[in-house]
């Protein structure tokens, strides 16, 4: 029997061409899904949309450049079905339903694809003990945050907003109701309030739609970042929404309420109060993602 001895020197060559099917797959899946790539770009481009996605693809290019070089050889059979599955499902459904329904499909299809082939673990960085390099603890690759955040990367805010927006304006509007009424006689009509006579309506920015999706952008960054298993990063989904609901609803109540005591707020105090509240919940969640897992969350 004939042994293949590798030197020191031909060791990475070799393992850079055993992840080059890997890194050839995604290549062509990605290729694959051209026209939902071309249908996300002109929805951003021509302002129906915001580019936010652009944020969570960049984290899921980050995410698959620092695993380069441990992609699995032989990828999950079952995320690779469920890619292939999804791709044409995707095709089929797309002169038969809305874009915005096959992208969401093609979209989830395509980061399957990518779980199919990234590893059980990614290295952490180095670091310097005692004047030697050692590595640091691997990390899990939860598969709720990657898919959480190719679903982030559609342009889906104005979408989220015709569907959802009114609905969350009314909770946050009655929330802030609820709140004022020590200081200010106020009634809810819709999604507007009735501060002593002075009617402010709740608009569309004020609906949250933006700030969650900042706030479920920033725990699956932090989770892919923290190693956190699925059960662990649904455990603390909770406590996201309800940052991202009660930051909303601070914001809100404070802007009503400064129009209410007859000190409008300029655009200025709007931008500065959105951003520090926006600020705050960010903040909160990566506290909230970030703490020690436990054992019984660690799966």
């Amino acid at each position: 029997m004939t042994h293949l001895l590798l030197t020191p020197r031909a060791l990475p060559l070799a393992m850079r061409i055993d992840r080059a099917p890997a890194l050839l797959w995604l290549g062509l899946h990605t290729a694959a899904l051209w026209p939902t790539w071309r249908w996300m770009v002109a929805r951003v481009a021509d302002g129906s949309d915001e580019p936010l996605g652009l944020l969570a693809l960049a984290v899921l290019a980050a995410l698959l450049w620092s695993v380069r070089r441990d992609l699995r050889s032989a990828p999950r059979l079952p995320w690779l079905a469920l890619a292939v599955l999804g791709t044409v499902g995707a095709t089929a459904l797309r002169s038969a339903a809305s874009p915005l329904v096959a992208a969401l499909l093609a979209i989830a299809a395509w980061a399957c694809g990518l779980l199919a082939f990234l590893p059980d673990a990614r290295r952490g960085a180095m670091r310097v003990a005692g004047g030697v390099l050692w590595p640091a603890p691997r990390h899990g690759i939860g598969t709720l945050p990657v898919l959480g955040l190719a679903v982030l990367a559609l342009p889906l805010i104005a979408s989220l907003q015709f569907y959802a927006g009114y609905p969350l304006r009314v909770v946050t509007a009655e929330a802030s109701r609820w709140l004022l009424s020590p200081w200010f006689h106020v009634l809810r009509e819709g999604s507007s309030l009735n501060v002593d006579g002075l009617l402010v309506i709740v608009d569309a920015p004020c609906s949250g739609v933006q700030m969650a999706w900042a706030g479920y952008f920033a725990a699956c960054a932090v989770a892919l970042w923290r190693g956190l298993g699925n059960r662990a990063f649904a455990l603390r989904l909770p406590a996201v929404s309800a940052l991202v609901l009660g930051g909303n609803i601070v914001r809100n109540t404070l802007l009503v309420g400064l129009e209410g005591a007859g000190r409008q707020p300029g655009a200025a105090v709007h931008q500065a109060v959105g951003l520090l509240l926006l600020a705050g919940v960010c903040g909160g969640i990566a506290w909230v993602m970030a703490r020690p897992v436990g054992t019984l969350e660690n799966s």
